[in-house]
């Protein structure tokens, strides 16, 4: 089986900086897979923090099952993330000690498993994204003029 994007969070690319990437499990209820293999995520502003040694997602958004009825699981409830103990304890300590932040990037199907893609991230100022904005743009125009000039 091969690995189906499901969502990905275009906001985090604009607005950090992606300094290291971590691929992370899940603990999901039946009807939130379900939800999932439908597309139905969104990172508007969710975040992963730490609490006694284990990492959870807050504020993701997954969609109710509409066939679930009352099994039907919180949409924006918090979400532990599988990850090994020396990942939480790195990812942890960069955040706390060098301001960094950790974000969700991207949830992919690997094998029928929900993967959380996350980011330890550093937040990027008005000039950095106003620059990432004008270098954008310009490939834009690029891109334009070589399928113009074929």
């Amino acid at each position: 089986m091969a690995n189906k994007l499901v969502s990905l969070n275009r906001k985090a690319l604009h607005e950090y900086f992606i300094i290291e990437k971590y691929e992370a499990g899940m603990v999901l209820y039946g009807t939130e897979i379900k939800s999932i293999r439908k597309g139905s995520v969104q990172f508007k502003d969710a975040y992963i923090h730490f609490v006694n040694g284990e990492a959870f997602v807050k504020d993701m958004y997954i969609a109710g099952y509409e066939l679930g009825n009352r099994f039907n699981h919180d949409e924006t409830r918090e979400r532990k993330l599988l990850l090994h103990k020396s990942e939480i304890q790195k990812l942890q300590k960069k955040s706390v000690l060098q301001g960094f932040t950790v974000i969700p990037l991207s949830m992919s199907l690997v094998n029928g498993r929900a993967k959380l893609e996350i980011a330890l991230a550093q937040g990027k100022d008005l000039h950095d994204k106003r620059q990432s904005d004008k270098e954008r743009d310009a490939k834009r125009e690029i891109q334009k003029v070589m399928k113009q000039n074929r």
